[in-house]
């Protein structure tokens, strides 16, 4: 019994354990090292640095909805209260072509009095903006919460004929999931239409209306859609009777899950074209809707990406060849994470001429019985008319009672290599466009274009079921999620939307890449190099001088042929100096050599640090003095980019050197200039350099002149207060004789006797910290003078008897001394990152703009902390010297 009891314990800690360990497996990837298939994008590229971009921002806000034209060389635009028709040449081109469609103030008002936000929800948002058929557009809004459609006559852009009524083709709300299509004069869409309503997918014209069913079985539960596309699957069909409408969505899920923190599900639907509803059983229903769940998930870490965001189907030449991308992300919303799966139209098809799902005892199970004929769920084609059924409307009860209960298939959808496409951590991607772009090698490659909801767009490439993110683009200044993207073949342009303008980019801009590494390391498909520079290759007639690999990116280039930043650096014996070696790829490492000899730069003892940005030499000795050289290691391929010639020197009065930039493939006389920074490099008129010693001699010559300022203005404030003393007391003397000798003089008040004038000194603050103050105090008061002068104004005051005077003000600091190249190579202005190294010596870690930082550049500054903490333990100078700040 006592052996029994002392089990019981045993088994359940086991238990425990085994249920911790399955949650740190489910919860460990935020955490964790990379996961294989975690990406990282090549290059960073900032809005500033866009190049061959055009923006349109005009009057409206959330410029949602796109619509493009190829053939007319105009991209729709539709926005908050506002239509554009814009060329898609140039969308910053003035517009001509404007609808104004607000909503009324009246409506407006019936908004606000729903409780409804009138900064967001109580305007005109456009959702639907399709072409209706040659001459007209059809457009719908959610006009305030009261939606509305129209018409548009497309050669003279305005309203055709009257408003109609929305509320059954446009949602009410505009943050609500919306999807719709317009095909053959027949509009399909799906969403929430009223406020108390369910989700439903339509067929809203013409007659007769369709929609999905609610009882017994409801076949959507709060879905969330965010897309929808025809596919023509009955190609050779002269009625196209088998063609279907496939809606993508994500909703509360029906079936058991082994996952209970799992409450939604992401699916593919799908209807007939041609589906016109049941005779008696479903009447004015859908008699061929079927979904299925889409499954994005990586299996051996057990992540289950259950929320689709966007949908891009690449069609190919029939149904049959077309591919489905998908962005999906995670219920969690505390965690930023995406995938992107991709699907195979034969796998979705499978699925649905599969097993179904039926209810059994509460809970959805397989259903194992005898299915009826025709096939539930099935278009009307040749095959049924040969058998007497038309139409839907002619299907037999039981057939449209068993799809009724039946709309759940119980196959899943798998990707394409049952994982992912690509996954990113840290990352929220919201959009998705893709293109198909042929390669010098052959073969044609799948170029995706990711928009996040911080306003970046990613452009990656599938290399053999790999993906490689080329590049990473700011669209926007300010952060906010990409509402709309669409892509332009004939322009090879990509458009993107968000809440504040629009965007148009260069599907590539291979002018970006200066060197042949750099053309070929990037293993664009756009790009080749053809010798000087990096060229589309579209645009080439002749290509065989182009140079590309797509593949491994590492052939085509025999010599370095980038710039090659050569820098002097003289710097006194026992400094901390970093050598910066800012590299362009981010997934490329730096490799560092001496003479000639690999660096090991890891530990305090190796005299060595080696980080993202830079080398840091610990402790200089002279030793140490010699030709340093930066490689950029990407493909396994070194390219030298950064040349440092080091001395070391103990004599602390020692010469500054110049800096040299050399380019192998130009010219090899050196250009001489001093710089601060590799971006100063560039400058056509670079500063002219400081004779030897300059900078010490300036600043010890400015600090002689600021210390003799403080001595003067401290001997006239001496004698000032002298004065002002003598002058009070002569005065109080010349009173009290006055009194003795007149009787009969009243008494003068206390306030009137002890009143005298004297002077005031005020100072006068320059600027701190973006702002200017001004502050004034007595003679024998002394505040913080920093960064001030003195100004003696006239002025009423008293100074206390029994107050002690404070202490006297610490030294001004002198003004910041020009820019210029000290020895170790650090700028003399105001740095934003100090680190305090060697006693009072300061070193300038970082001087670039945040926006042109490396991602992995805090990573090298924590060591670097780290590292000079410790060293300022152990040489920490009793009386620092303030004006080395």
């Amino acid at each position: 019994m006592g052996d029994h009891r002392s089990v019981q314990p045993l088994l359940v800690m086991l238990l425990l354990l085994m249920l911790l360990t399955r949650l740190s497996q489910l919860w460990a990837f935020p955490f964790s090292p990379s996961l294989e298939l975690d990406v990282t994008p090549r290059t960073t590229i900032f809005s500033k640095g866009l190049l061959g971009s055009a923006r349109f921002t005009g009057s409206s806000q959330n410029y949602s909805t796109l619509l493009l034209e190829e053939e007319a060389g105009l991209l729709y635009v539709g926005g908050r209260g506002t239509l554009y028709a814009l060329s898609t040449a140039n969308i910053s081109t003035p517009v001509n072509l404007k609808i104004d469609w607000e909503a009324s103030p009246e409506q407006r008002k019936q908004c606000l009095n729903k409780g409804r936000n009138n900064q967001t929800e109580c305007y005109n948002h456009i959702r639907f903006l399709q072409r209706y058929n040659e001459t007209h557009l059809y457009v719908c809004g959610t006009n305030a919460f009261r939606p509305l459609c129209a018409y548009i006559d497309a050669e003279r852009f305005n309203f055709s004929s009257g408003f109609e009524e929305g509320r059954d083709r446009c949602p009410y709300d505009p943050a609500k999931g919306y999807t719709g299509l317009l095909v053959d004069g027949e509009m399909f869409t799906a969403s929430q239409y009223e406020f108390r309503s369910s989700t439903d997918i339509r067929r809203n014209f013409p007659f007769p209306t369709l929609r999905t069913e609610e009882a017994p079985t409801r076949w959507l539960l709060e879905a969330d859609f965010v897309g929808s596309v025809l596919l023509k699957e009955s190609v050779n069909s002269s009625i196209g009777d088998d063609d279907k409408i496939y809606f993508f969505f994500t909703e509360r899920s029906q079936e058991q899950f082994a996952y209970p923190s799992q409450t939604k599900v992401s699916r593919v639907a799908r209807v007939c074209k041609t589906d016109w509803g049941g005779q008696r059983t479903l009447q004015k229903k859908w008699t061929t809707f079927l979904k299925a769940r889409m499954v994005c998930s990586v299996p051996e870490y057990e992540l289950h990406f259950n929320i689709l965001r966007d949908v891009f189907v690449l069609q190919g030449q029939n149904a049959q060849s077309s591919i489905f991308f998908g962005v999906f992300g995670l219920e969690w919303k505390n965690i930023k994470a995406s995938a992107i799966c991709q699907y195979a139209f034969s796998d979705i098809h499978k699925v649905f001429e599969g097993p179904y799902l039926e209810v059994q005892e509460s809970k959805w199970r397989e259903y194992t019985g005898k299915v009826p004929e025709p096939r539930p769920g099935s278009c009307i084609t040749d095959l049924h008319r040969s058998q007497g059924i038309n139409s839907s409307r002619d299907l037999p009860d039981n057939v449209l009672t068993f799809a009724r209960r039946h709309p759940l298939m119980a196959n899943q959808v798998q990707p394409v290599g049952m994982r992912p496409l690509m996954f990113k951590r840290s990352v929220n991607y919201v959009k998705i466009a893709v293109h198909k772009e042929p390669a010098l090698d052959g073969n044609i490659y799948t170029v995706l274009f990711l928009g996040t909801d911080d306003g970046w767009l990613h452009r990656a490439v599938d290399i053999d079921g790999e993906m490689h993110i080329i590049e990473e683009l700011q669209m926007f200044d300010k952060q906010q999620p990409i509402e709309s993207m669409v892509i332009s073949s004939a322009q090879r342009s990509i458009y993107v939307g968000s809440h504040s303008g629009l965007v148009q980019v260069p599907m590539s801009t291979c002018q970006r890449y200066t060197s042949c590494y750099n053309c070929v390391f990037a293993r664009d498909p756009f790009c080749g190099w053809d010798g000087r520079v990096c060229v589309e290759i579209s645009l080439r007639a002749q290509r065989s001088n182009l140079t590309q690999d797509i593949r491994r990116g590492i052939r085509g280039c025999k010599e370095n042929s980038g710039n090659v930043i050569h820098r002097r650096r003289a710097v006194m014996s026992g400094d901390d100096v970093l050598l910066q070696c800012e590299l362009r790829s981010n997934l490329a490492t730096p490799r560092w050599t001496l003479n000639g000899k690999e660096l090991q730069g890891y530990g305090l003892n190796s005299g060595y640090r080696i980080g993202t940005d830079g080398l840091l030499i610990i402790g200089a000795r002279t030793q140490q003095s010699g030709l340093y050289r930066c490689f950029a290691v990407e493909n396994s391929v070194s390219v030298l980019v950064y040349l440092y010639t080091v001395k070391v020197h103990t004599d602390p009065y020692f010469p500054a050197e110049p800096t040299v930039t050399t380019n192998p493939t130009m010219s090899s006389s050196p250009t001489v200039f001093s710089t601060s920074s590799p971006t100063e490099e560039s400058l056509s008129s670079p500063p002219a350099p400081l004779p030897p010693g300059a900078e010490f001699q300036t600043y010890r010559h400015m600090e002689a002149v600021y210390i003799s300022l403080v001595a003067i203005l401290g001997g006239l404030c001496l004698v000032l207060t002298v004065v002002l003393l003598y002058v009070s007391f002569c005065t109080r003397r010349a009173a009290q004789s006055r009194k003795f000798s007149q009787q009969g003089l009243q008494v003068l008040g206390a306030s009137e006797r002890k009143r005298s004038s004297h002077f005031e000194l005020k100072t006068i603050s320059s600027h701190y910290n973006g702002r200017q103050g001004r502050r004034s105090i007595s003679v024998p008061t002394f505040g913080d003078i920093s960064d001030s002068f003195f100004q003696i104004v006239p002025g009423d005051g008293q100074m206390s008897p029994d107050k002690t005077p404070p202490p006297a003000p610490p030294l001004p600091m002198p003004p910041p001394l020009p820019n210029m190249d000290y020895a170790n190579g650090l700028s003399a202005t105001l740095p934003s990152v100090l680190r305090k190294m060697n006693g009072n010596s300061y070193v300038l870690l970082r001087q670039a703009d945040a926006e042109g930082m490396s991602p992995l550049y805090h990573s090298f500054t924590e060591e670097l902390n780290r590292i000079l903490e410790k060293r300022k333990h152990t040489q920490l100078d009793l009386q620092p010297d303030e004006s080395s700040i």
